[in-house]
């Protein structure tokens, strides 16, 4: 996690999506961007907030606790501002619910025979527990460390502060876990926060493609090769998703 306040974070969020190919913002299995998200646009003549969709979500397989703890952590991952939605205005907690009872969360297209051994980062997560079994172990064990040492409270009971400290010590490994990796955890949260605010909103994040519209992606606009030829061109016409316009 960035020690970054708020305005930066998000600038470096920003930023750091133009380093990914275009092409990945129409899928829901990695980081997205737009090539030309780097680009200011010239700012539109309406200054207003936009409005986000916040509609009820029934998660499908978090329970009442997890899913509490999945939206106080993705909430503090990428919180909101003037700038854009934060992963609660943009549904990444439905996104990654979604993805729990889809191919990601059950591994379906890995290889998840052994041996387990550690092993370098590099060769990506080597666990024998399915995603889905990670988070929700990771859950668990994060709610039981905060009740014991932030005084009885759970994860999403304690302030911005403490949460950013307690995701801090997930990813920096400080805080460690007999039955589940605490860096496994913290991964694939951060991966999938970034999937759900910035993939298609086909796939239940990135609501009425407000990521799209803060970094100027148009989405799977098919006449987009008609602006291929217009470099600097500010490119006025709303995204599109791959069910059809968002407006």
């Amino acid at each position: 996690m960035s020690d970054l306040p708020h305005p930066g974070r998000r600038s470096f969020l920003r930023r750091s999506i133009a380093i990914v190919p275009a092409a990945t913002a129409l899928t829901a299995t990695g980081f997205v961007t737009a090539q030309n998200a780097n680009r200011a646009a010239p700012p539109s003549a309406d200054t207003s907030p936009p409005t986000f969709n916040t509609a009820t979500f029934t998660p499908v397989y978090f329970h009442a606790n997890e899913w509490t703890f999945v939206k106080a952590a993705v909430a503090r991952l990428i919180p909101s501002d003037d700038i854009g939605p934060g992963a609660i205005e943009a549904g990444v907690p439905e996104f990654i619910d979604r993805q729990m009872e889809g191919s990601f969360g059950q591994a379906a297209t890995w290889y998840m025979q052994g041996p387990f051994v550690p092993s370098s980062p590099l060769f990506g997560y080597q666990g024998k527990m399915l995603p889905r079994e990670v988070y929700r172990a990771g859950i668990a064990a994060t709610d039981v460390w905060c009740k014991a040492q932030k005084g009885g409270k759970t994860f999403a009971q304690l302030d911005a502060a403490q949460q950013d400290e307690v995701l801090k010590g997930l990813e920096g490994e400080t805080i460690k876990f007999d039955n589940v990796g605490a860096k496994d955890f913290f991964t694939f949260l951060l991966q999938n926060t970034k999937e759900g605010y910035f993939s298609d909103p086909i796939h239940g994040g990135n609501k009425n493609a407000a990521a799209w519209k803060m970094i100027g992606f148009p989405g799977a606009r098919a006449d987009y090769l008609d602006w291929v030829d217009k470099p600097g061109v500010h490119y006025t016409l709303p995204p599109v998703s791959i069910s059809g316009p968002q407006g």
